[in-house]
């Protein structure tokens, strides 16, 4: 592979990490178990993972009859989804103090958007990265402010009508 190629392939792997880090940027204030550098390795890598996949092909393709090369470029995108998979798991807490609720899922949802970004970027995909960035974006920080008006609704209707331990209710 020659300079350029590469150059264009560090380009595009710069590109899905700023990305990645405007996400992580809000999630790192939001005090959420994976910010800024998580965000940013994980949309550069499957950016570089993608990119490689082109590159791979190519070289292989020169030393082999194209014929015995058979290349599924969906199987890198699978391969990026289980791994991202993996590390949104590590996201999850069961909260045992609070009934079973789970915590950290809207955490492992935004690291796979974030290797999406990364897919979408090596593809040449920009509009469409950059877009749902700011999609992303909208949906962390603006439904936050949808949530607490929600959330403080149904705090204030629950505690209007709790049962107590003798079974009748407080209003």
């Amino acid at each position: 592979m020659e300079w350029t190629g590469q150059l264009e392939m560090l380009a595009k792997v710069a590109l899905a990490m700023l990305l990645g880090a405007l996400i992580g940027l809000e999630r790192e204030l939001a005090d959420k178990p994976a910010g800024l550098r998580t965000n940013m390795l994980v949309a550069g890598a499957a950016a570089l993972l993608v990119a490689l996949g082109d590159t791979m092909v190519d070289r292989f393709a020169m030393r082999t009859t194209p014929d015995l090369l058979r290349s599924d470029p969906i199987r890198i995108i699978e391969a990026i989804i289980t791994g991202i998979c993996f590390l949104g798991a590590g996201t999850l807490i069961v909260r045992r103090d609070r009934e079973g609720q789970i915590e950290g899922l809207t955490t492992a949802a935004s690291i796979l958007f974030v290797a999406a970004i990364g897919v979408a970027v090596a593809l040449v995909q920009i509009v469409l990265a950059v877009g749902v960035t700011v999609l992303v974006l909208i949906t962390l920080r603006g439904m936050r402010v949808v949530d607490r008006w929600i959330g403080g609704r149904l705090a204030e209707n629950e505690s209007r009508s709790r049962p107590q331990r003798d079974g009748s209710r407080t209003e």
